[in-house]
């Protein structure tokens, strides 16, 4: 395939593609990758044997399970895990790429990849664009996917981790995000609460804050992402998410931002230091800011789909985040 032919089929991605049709439907075909941390057997069948519940076809990645000669942390060597990922992305009957978790290791995949292939395989049989799933470190791939393939993905729980196994809340979210439409679907958490009041709207970008601050310097943050801006961690320290948010401010994506929310800060010290943190910095980029939207590591985390539109009202009135639509 030549850069013609790629470049000629990326012309024609509808990032939009899912506000009006369903991503998937039974009988799809989803590719099971492992692209960060190495999970169990156990994990692996249970996470295959839900999606299947749910009448798809799913085709496990050869090297899921493989140990690193190394690393205990990591699925396999980066070209085992990297050739699962673009063998999945490439499969011309795929519909979805689903990470079976997170963990670390996906960033470690990026500059192996020929992005000019897999924009020329991006889309699915029925001309939609393919879809990738996953959250937490898989942040490293959303980012890329955005700015290499410029297709939508969707910010979820992994099917091989506890929370999707534990949280009926969870599996049912994930499960209307894949078999219902986007447009207009509410993303406002039972916890959220306005942290600078304000309207914006734009592309819904971000993910796990530390991934964001590691990307810095990287081809896909050349360009400081405009937009509505989703931030979440977990396991940090306060002095930490000061460092991280510092990184994302000096580099200009906090104020490229026409808005910010803020999800779940699990297991990250006393929350009311991190709101402390949040409201020291954050009212200075004139945007409005939710805090505790819900999406993240919460127990009961919410899915958040990236690279679309939609809006963001934060006002005496209320609040609602809304996918699609304009102000």
């Amino acid at each position: 395939m030549t850069v013609a032919t790629v470049r000629a089929s990326a012309a024609v991605i509808d990032r939009h593609a899912y506000l009006d049709a369903a991503p998937l439907q039974p009988g799809d075909r989803v590719r099971f990758v492992a692209p960060s941390g190495l999970g169990s057997a156990e994990s692996l069948e249970r996470a295959v044997g839900a999606y299947r519940d749910w009448g798809l076809d799913v085709v496990v990645g050869e090297h899921v399970l493989d140990p690193h000669p190394r690393a205990s942390y990591l699925a396999g060597t980066d070209d085992a895990r990297r050739q699962d990922l673009v063998d999945a992305w490439l499969d011309p009957d795929a519909d979805a790429v689903v990470c079976v978790r997170g963990g670390y290791g996906a960033m470690r995949l990026l500059d192996g990849i020929d992005w000019e292939r897999m924009r020329g395989a991006a889309l699915r049989r029925d001309g939609r664009p393919k879809l990738l799933t996953g959250s937490s470190d898989i942040t490293a791939l959303h980012e890329a996917f955005r700015v290499r393939l410029d297709v939508p993905t969707l910010f979820c729980p992994m099917p091989g981790n506890d929370v999707f196994r534990d949280s009926a809340t969870i599996r049912d979210d994930v499960r209307r995000w894949l078999f219902e439409p986007w447009g207009g679907r509410e993303l406002v958490g039972p916890k959220t609460e306005v942290l600078v009041p304000g309207v914006a709207a734009g592309r819904f970008t971000g993910g796990n804050l530390a991934l964001l601050a590691g990307g810095l310097g990287a081809p896909e943050a050349r360009d400081p992402a405009g937009g509505i801006l989703f931030l979440e961690d977990v396991d940090e320290e306060t002095y930490r998410l000061d460092g991280f948010l510092v990184a994302l401010a000096r580099a200009g994506r906090l104020a490229a931002a026409s808005g910010i929310v803020l999800g779940s800060w699990h297991k990250c010290g006393d929350l009311a230091a991190v709101r402390a943190l949040a409201e020291e910095m954050l009212p200075a980029f004139g945007v409005p800011v939710l805090w505790e939207q819900g999406f993240g590591h919460d127990p009961d985390a919410l899915s958040i789909p990236l690279n679309v539109d939609g809006v963001l009202r934060a006002e005496d009135g209320g609040i609602r985040l809304s996918v699609g639509g304009v102000l």
